[in-house]
Order: C-alpha cells, then sequence, then structure tokens
C-alpha cells in the first residue's frame, strides 16, 4: 500500500512537471522566435562572409526558379553553414528552427546582406489564397473590386465571405497594409505607405524606373516580401511595370 501510494505521488509529480514544461517551454520559445535579433543577424552574416571567402565568391543558397520574385529568391542555406562549421546552431528565431522568419540575401552577388522575411504574412497571404482558390473554382475571374491604380485592385471581400479589406502588419511602421490584386491575379501586399515614409525620411537618389523597394531593405532587418513592384514619379511611390 505503501508502494502503492509513493508511486502515484511520483507519477503526480512527473505529470504536473512535464505539464509546466509544457506551458512554460512554448512562451519562452514564442519570445525568442518572434523577435529580430541583431545579434544573430550579425552572427549569420558574418558566417555567409567567411562562406563566400572560402567559395570564390559562392554564396549559401538554396536553389530558387529563376522567376521566383526578387525578394524571395535568395534563402540562405543553413546546411552549408553548418557543413563548413561557420555556425554553430541555426538562429532560434530562423524558419529551420521553429521560429517566424525566413533569412535571406539581398545583392547576392555585389554585396551579399543577410535580411529576414516575416513569415506571418506569408502564413496570412496563403490562408487567403485559399479563399480565392475556392471562389475561383466557381467563378472564371478572380474576385476584383475597385482599381486603386494602374493594374492594381481591391479585394471584394465581400465575395470572399470576408468583412473587411484584408490586410497585414507591416514589418516595418507596424501599420495595416492593404492585400491587392494585380491585373494577373496575384495577392500582393501595398507597401506605398511605408515606401512614402522611408524616401522622406532617408537619403536616397532614385528616379523614375528604378525599384524604389530596396530602400526598406536597405535600412530595416526586413525585405518587402510579396509586394508589388514600385518606382518613383514626383516623389511618390507607383506601381512599377514591367518588374
Amino acid at each position: 500500500m505503501f508502494y502503492q501510494r509513493t508511486y502515484i505521488t511520483l507519477l503526480s509529480l512527473l505529470l504536473l512537471l512535464l505539464l509546466l514544461s509544457g506551458c512554460l517551454y512554448p512562451k519562452e520559445r514564442l519570445s525568442k522566435n518572434q523577435m529580430p535579433n541583431d545579434a544573430q543577424l550579425s552572427m549569420v552574416q558574418d558566417a555567409v562572409d567567411t562562406y563566400r571567402e572560402n567559395t570564390n565568391g559562392l554564396v549559401p543558397i538554396k536553389t530558387k526558379e529563376q522567376d521566383t520574385p526578387i525578394f524571395l529568391k535568395y534563402v540562405i542555406d543553413f546546411t552549408a553553414l553548418k557543413e563548413q562549421n561557420l555556425i554553430q546552431s541555426i538562429p532560434g528565431n530562423a524558419f529551420e528552427n521553429g521560429g517566424i522568419y525566413q533569412y535571406v540575401l539581398i545583392y547576392p552577388e555585389q554585396n551579399p546582406t543577410v535580411k529576414l522575411i516575416d513569415l506571418r504574412i506569408a502564413e496570412k497571404l496563403r490562408s487567403l489564397q485559399q479563399r480565392v482558390n475556392i471562389y475561383r473554382n466557381k467563378n472564371i475571374y478572380p474576385p476584383f473590386g475597385k482599381e486603386i491604380d494602374d493594374g492594381v485592385y481591391q479585394i471584394n471581400y465581400e465575395k470572399l465571405g470576408l468583412d473587411a479589406l484584408p490586410y497585414v502588419e507591416s514589418p516595418y511602421t507596424q501599420r495595416n497594409l492593404p492585400v491587392v490584386f494585380d491585373t494577373q491575379g496575384n495577392l500582393l501586399i501595398d507597401y506605398s505607405k511605408d515606401l512614402f515614409k522611408y524616401l522622406n525620411e532617408y537619403k536616397h537618389n532614385y528616379k523614375n524606373g528604378d525599384d524604389i523597394r530596396y530602400i526598406l531593405a536597405d535600412n530595416a532587418p526586413f525585405v518587402p516580401a510579396y509586394s508589388l513592384p514600385y518606382t518613383i514619379k514626383d516623389g511618390e511611390p507607383i506601381p512599377l511595370k514591367n518588374e
């Protein structure tokens, strides 16, 4: 009887410990994985720079299709960095380690620079895309709404069963950015508010025809993933044709 009570007591304590660890660990991990950490960015940047030196200018990236949008194209291959012992572990906030950021490069040929994609944006677009796909299975065209710029359309949210126009939270300003359609019905993010702010806050020499989205990537840890391409006209961002 004594041993039975002891066993039950120990089992209860074990279950309690498991419960507590199950409650505490996700919070700890969640906090670690949701912060863009300067130290982690620097660590990966140093590893990329060393890898490039060791490989005569190659960069550690995963192979993507040629037509992959520019800010999604150069995803860092952490396996390649680990194989050369350039990093001991994958950053805790990286997608490959359960985090919410994808590590990517900009300027991979001239000046490979490590940046982040906030994958919460990707998840919101994926969820919205599922609704659009269901709609298009029953209808020929996407649920185009009002044309808000040349070749840029609002989403007719009512046709998708939504209560309001869809948006994502900006990684730059935390403001709500509209999700829109291009002429092919692709879901994209309208970063024009952020671009206008950065064009007025940071020095630049952009001219009409240039891709001005780099002003966001150059001055923040993030790339403007899933974005409309933009150029500048009369000091303001406008959609850039034929990206």
